[in-house]
This record gives structure tokens, C-alpha cells and sequence, in this order.
């Protein structure tokens, strides 16, 4: 397993660090026992489990969102049990969490992993 530091990505989704986050950012509940910060058209989102991990929503982009770990860190898990990508470890902090985008004739669209 990868521990990121700064920036890295899973699929579709990238994380950064950043200093704060905006304060204009809501709480998103946890479902499950779990943020999906990335829900996938198959099924096979990409997740943090809740303990420890507060998630955030960006009033302005729904492509991104945020997180505040707490602790040493935080696993993101691909939930496929194939092709899967690796399980990442965020270290503790501040995470801006974006969606990939693609250019496409029609304009700008989420990829989709």
C-alpha cells in the first residue's frame, strides 16, 4: 500500500493536500460506516471508512470535496473485487478530493473509472 503525502490519485479521483478547508464547506453524514468519494456507475466506489475521517462538500463544485483526517492517516479502498486499484493511505490533515475531467466534442465531463 501507497502512503500518500501530498497529492495522488485512485482511478477517476485525485487527492491533494491543502492547508484548510474553505469554511464555506458542509458536512456530508457517513453511510454505511463509510464516505464514498467517488461513486462509480458499476458499483465499485471509492471509499474511507468513517472512523476518524470528517467529509465535506464544496457548495461551488460538485466535483469536489473534502476531507479532515484525523490521526495518522486514512485508507481509501476500491470496492471491486477485481481490476481493482490498490488500497492508498491519506496521512492525517486537510484533502481536497476532485473528480478527473475529460474534454469530449460535447464539452468537459467526469471520467468515469
Amino acid at each position: 500500500m501507497k502512503t500518500i503525502e501530498k497529492m495522488g490519485a485512485q482511478g477517476d479521483v485525485m487527492f491533494q493536500r491543502i492547508e484548510k478547508i474553505p469554511a464555506a464547506a458542509k458536512p456530508i453524514a457517513a453511510k454505511g460506516g463509510r464516505h464514498v468519494v467517488a461513486h462509480s456507475e458499476t458499483g465499485h466506489h471509492h471509499y474511507l471508512a468513517a472512523t476518524g475521517v470528517e467529509m465535506l462538500a464544496d457548495p461551488k463544485d460538485p466535483m469536489i470535496c473534502y476531507l479532515r483526517i484525523d490521526g495518522a492517516g486514512a485508507d481509501v479502498v476500491h470496492a471491486r473485487p477485481f481490476d481493482t486499484h490498490e488500497t492508498i493511505r491519506l496521512t492525517g490533515g486537510s484533502w481536497a478530493v476532485k473528480r478527473q475531467r475529460e474534454y469530449t466534442p460535447e464539452g468537459f465531463r467526469r471520467v468515469e473509472d
